[in-house]
């Protein structure tokens, strides 16, 4: 009995929390219920606000698109409107250009026919321009002949001879002076334009006085615009084909450098920059020679010319290659053999050659040479040039495209010539091996006047191997070039000796006869009038 009192007690007590568990979970139903009927309320409120909101947007849109098509109907009409103005414009614009070129074409019409008119007178014209072509052709055929003419008669081997001035160490020289001279001690004088006077006063003897004729003399007081004008007429001679060689001869101390190069100054990087009267023979020469280059390529751009420029010294009997040693003065060993070529002229094998462009960069090049020439000094000349100088320029034509003639064509060579001083060796007081120089000098200039006294003798066989000088100077001398001697004197007593042998050596060499300078033929091209060298007139 009390074991089911106890289980009775325990289950009221289980059925108490059970209905109470109950009552509370309905409670909690209850309250759900009442919070989705109160977020039902809430869904459908928001739904009808959504909903009101939407037609708002609806008819915010629709209102903007009325206005929008408003804008547009309006836009559209000032459009149509404008259309209007600018049809009625182009309408009238139409008429008027119709208008105009109907007025174009009859005078396009009018014009064919004067067009017409022009070219029978432009064919009739150039019919014209043909026969004064052919013309010109002839008169400048007849002038190159004439001009050739007037060199030639001035001589096989013309001689200048070019007295310096008496400047003021000759006073400090040896040797007494002819009382009826000007100047103390000045013994030589130019009597005229083509006399040398030479006052022979000897001890013991009577003063005697010699005379020496030359194609032309310069006094001491002669310019280098004056020597230069002269020789001129020689540059012309090159454009038409002819080869050219001026040589300066003379003793050591008598001006030949300074009359071919210009005054000596170490710091002269061109020989162009010093005062304009005094560049030489051949800064000028080169300034002519690119003025002549330039003028006719103005006058056929379709044929170009080309300068090419070797430098050469000849220093004990060897050749040398200026332009192929490095930069300094001592002597790179280098030696050149000369060889003959089947024409029977005189080459240096792989001499440098180099092309030139302009006149500075001419001389550019001579003065780098210069500065590698051997030079001592002596008691005659501070800077005493001991080897002989040879500044050659090849004149060639360089075939532009769709020319038919062969490139680098060679049209004519001047030689520039600057050559080292005789020299007595107890009057330039030289020993050891500026003695050696010295006989090397005087041997090569003595093998000169031999070669000189074949030709002036008409024998067989001209000794042109006897020296290096001789031998690469054959063509020159033996006819191919025309050749200018200038012979440098100085107007001392005390170099009276040299001087007599150098104006007997100048007028022997008056004497060789040789053949007549030799043209290069010119190419097809340039025999067409007007075209190239052969047809071009120097200019003035």
């Amino acid at each position: 009995m009390p074991r089911q009192h106890m289980l009775w007690g325990f289950s009221e007590q289980r059925w108490r929390q059970l209905q109470h568990q109950m009552r509370v979970k309905e409670e909690r139903i209850v309250e759900l219920e009442t919070e989705n009927a109160i977020l039902h309320l809430k869904l459908a409120e928001c739904q009808e606000r959504t909903k009101r909101r939407s037609r708002e947007a609806r008819l915010c849109a629709l209102l903007r698109m009325r206005q929008c098509h408003q804008k547009l109907q309006r836009d559209v009409k000032e459009f149509r409107q404008s259309f209007l103005v600018l049809l009625q414009s182009y309408q009238d614009d139409f008429r008027s250009c119709l208008s105009d070129v109907m007025a174009a074409v009859q005078r396009t019409q009018l014009s064919l026919e004067a067009l017409q008119a022009c070219q029978s007178e432009a064919t009739h014209l150039q019919q014209r321009l043909q026969e004064l072509e052919s013309r010109y052709y002839l008169e400048q055929q007849r002038r190159r002949a004439l001009h050739n003419s007037l060199v030639e008669l001035k001589g096989n081997i013309r001689v200048h001879c070019r007295i310096r001035p008496f400047l003021s160490f000759d006073n400090k020289l040896d040797g007494s002076a002819s009382q009826n001279c000007p100047t103390p001690g000045e013994v030589v004088h130019a009597a005229d334009d083509e006399t040398v006077l030479v006052r022979c006063a000897l001890p013991g003897r009577p003063t005697t006085d010699k005379t020496y004729s030359f194609e032309r003399v310069y006094g001491p007081a002669a310019s280098q615009a004056v020597v230069f004008e002269d020789l001129r007429p020689l540059l012309i001679s090159l454009l038409d084909g002819y080869n050219v060689c001026i040589m300066a001869y003379g003793q050591t101390g008598s001006g030949k450098s300074y009359t071919m190069l210009g005054p000596h100054s170490e710091d002269d990087p061109t020989l162009l920059s010093g005062a304009r009267e005094d560049l030489g023979i051949i800064p000028r020469a080169a300034e002519e020679l690119f003025r002549y280059t330039l003028w006719l390529i103005s006058e056929n751009p379709s044929r170009s010319p080309k300068v090419d420029v070797s430098i050469v010294e000849i220093y004990n009997n060897n050749v040398f290659d200026l332009l192929a040693k490095d930069n300094s003065t001592v002597m790179s060993g280098t030696k050149f053999q000369m060889v003959s070529t089947q024409e029977g002229r005189s080459e240096v094998p792989r001499l440098t050659c180099r092309a030139v462009t302009s006149a500075v960069e001419f001389v550019g090049l001579i003065h780098r040479g210069v500065k590698l020439r051997v030079q001592h000094p002596t008691l005659v000349h501070k800077n005493s040039s001991r080897s002989h100088l040879m500044v050659t320029a090849t004149l060639t034509t360089a075939s532009s495209l769709g020319s038919t003639d062969p490139p680098g064509q060679a049209l004519a060579r001047l030689q520039l010539v600057d050559l080292a001083g005789s020299e007595c060796a107890a009057v330039s007081g030289v020993t050891g091996s500026a003695l050696k120089e010295t006989s090397f000098i005087n041997r090569s200039l003595a093998a000169l006047a031999d070669v000189l006294g074949a030709l002036s003798e008409h024998r067989d066989h001209i000794p042109y191997r006897n020296s290096k000088l001789t031998h690469l100077l054959q063509d020159s001398i033996g006819g191919d070039a025309k050749l200018l001697m200038i012979l440098c004197v100085s107007p001392g007593q005390k170099h009276m000796a040299e001087t007599l042998r150098g104006l007997t050596f100048g007028a022997r060499a008056r004497q060789a006869e040789r053949r007549a300078p030799r043209r290069r033929p010119p190419s097809p091209q340039m025999q067409k009038p007007g075209v190239g060298l052969a047809g071009s007139r120097a200019p003035s």
